[in-house]
């Protein structure tokens, strides 16, 4: 590998990491300085750089930045109707003590099926507040097994556009990736969730004090201790000897005489999350089913949609799906003595709440496409598939080091699939089993340069090496857990 790229690679990460760490500056400012950096350093010109982040920039906020801002007002709306805290009560009882964890890691994992877990990340993440603030502790736990719950399918198992790539760039059968996809996820699921489970208490007193504050209203946050390890989520009521748990639904005021006072009932309060899910999802299958009947794979030319097609994609883009969501929960779930300043006033707030966000998300973009433009991922690519090493692990270690280089999963995969579909055959590997190895081993270490590594830190409160050791590790874990797995498909495959 051309030691000036690996060398702009480098320097590039050592950047972000010291102005996060050392300097009064941002993530943000820390991101868009080390792109730059990294341009210079790999030899492109100044303007070609800027171009790359602006381009990587508008590229990821076109896709997430008005999802993170539907999302987050939905979320605002769920809160102060008191909306999230009866789906919490509901959840939790349901479940039992102890098992939060497993439910929310699970849940994400069903959800990012058809859905990208940005968009399930930010639509799910009330829950895991809610139940935390009944518990008050835990929160960094749950927000991590959803969160790398999510992330198993996102990589694993079609629809979601980076399997569905490599499927068809290698020719696996997609019902085969499908099948063997989930039952990757089923296997990792325990992985992630006990990582979960161990980290997260260590990391509580971490949380920043904006979403310490945002997550558990006041109310005293142990720093110990599991999500389900004490508390009384299970009945939905307060543990004795603790104080009790604030009134989320505080903020409406108090009603009108003769009005009585508002609730919010579970079901009620879960329409504004299954509505968008469910049409995102109508979406996601009307389209596959409509492309089978065509007879045209994902990727294919020639795919002309049919009107019913249209219509479902339509209402299924998240865009269109979250915002559906937002006007269930304003006039759903509100109470109609709500006056339209102070609605006003709470989506006013949710949009400060998700600036941050969306700005970080949309600089780890253009950091992200100045490694791709200057050419680091496909130097990697070919430097590993020129080495000796057992046929599956080839892909695997291709998608590795890509997201490494990169950020983006799908990106690794794709290019994976892509510098691998030459050597298949010489491998001796079957196509399923270079995708699953492609899918897997995009997975690892998920930081500064992945979009989603700022949506998930920074909704959970992360910073630093606390979100190194919470997020990074955790995708680290689900990643290692996935070489044996990957092993064993390429020797039956």
């Amino acid at each position: 590998m051309d030691l000036q790229l690996l060398a702009a690679l480098v320097v590039g990460i050592a950047v972000i990491v010291l102005v996060v760490l050392r300097t009064r500056l941002d993530a943000f400012a820390a991101l868009l300085v080390a792109a730059l950096v990294t341009g210079a350093v790999a030899g492109s010109a100044p303007g070609d750089t800027l171009q790359s982040v602006i381009t990587g920039f508008g590229n990821t906020l076109a896709s997430i930045g008005i999802v993170i801002g539907l999302g987050v007002a939905v979320g605002k709306v769920l809160e102060v109707s008191g909306g999230a805290d009866a789906l919490a009560r509901a959840f939790v009882k349901a479940l039992g003590r102890g098992r939060e964890p497993w439910a929310l890691g699970g849940t994400g994992a069903l959800v990012s099926i058809p859905v990208f877990c940005d968009s399930g990340y930010v639509i799910l993440n009330p829950l895991a507040r809610s139940i935390a603030r009944r518990q008050r502790r835990g929160y960094v736990t749950l927000a991590l097994a959803l969160g790398c719950g999510m992330t198993l399918t996102h990589h694993l198992v079609p629809p979601t556009p980076g399997p569905l790539g490599v499927a068809g760039i290698l020719g696996a059968d997609l019902g085969g990736l499908i099948l063997v996809g989930a039952l990757f996820a089923v296997l990792l699921l325990p992985v992630v969730v006990l990582y979960s489970v161990w980290i997260g208490p260590k990391l509580e007193d971490e949380v920043t004090p904006q979403v310490r504050e945002a997550v558990y209203a006041g109310a005293a946050a142990g720093s110990t201790g599991s999500a389900g390890s004490t508390g009384s989520a299970g009945s939905g009521g307060d543990a004795p000897g603790e104080p009790a748990a604030p009134d989320p639904a505080a903020a409406l005021g108090e009603p009108p005489a003769g009005a009585g006072p508002h609730r919010v009932g579970a079901l009620r309060g879960a329409l504004p999350l299954l509505v968008p899910l469910l049409l995102i999802v109508a979406g996601t299958v009307t389209t596959a089913v409509d492309r089978n009947a065509q007879g045209v794979l994902q990727g294919d030319e020639g795919y002309e949609p049919s009107t019913l097609a249209q219509v479902f994609a339509f209402a299924g883009n998240p865009v269109v799906a979250l915002l559906v969501g937002l006007v269930i929960a304003v006039y759903g779930l509100l109470p109609r003595w709500t006056t339209r300043d102070r609605v006003s006033g709470w989506l006013a707030d949710a949009a400060a709440s998700a600036g941050l966000i969306i700005l970080i998300t949309g600089a780890g973009g253009g950091f992200g496409q100045v490694l791709r433009d200057s050419g680091v991922g496909t130097a990697l690519a070919e430097a590993v598939a020129s080495l000796s090493l057992p046929g599956v692990l080839v892909p695997f270690l291709i998608a590795t080091l890509v997201r490494l280089a990169q950020g983006s999963g799908t990106v690794a995969m794709i290019t994976a699939a892509s510098v691998s579909a030459p050597l298949v055959d010489g491998l001796g590997l079957s196509p399923l089993a270079a995708a699953l190895a492609c899918c897997a081993g995009s997975m690892v270490f998920s930081y500064f340069n992945d979009s989603y590594f700022w949506v998930v830190t920074r909704f959970t409160g992360l910073e630093g090496t606390a979100a190194l050791k919470g997020w990074s590790g955790l995708t680290t874990a689900a990643w290692a857990g996935s070489i044996p797995l990957v092993l064993i498909a390429g020797a039956v495959l």
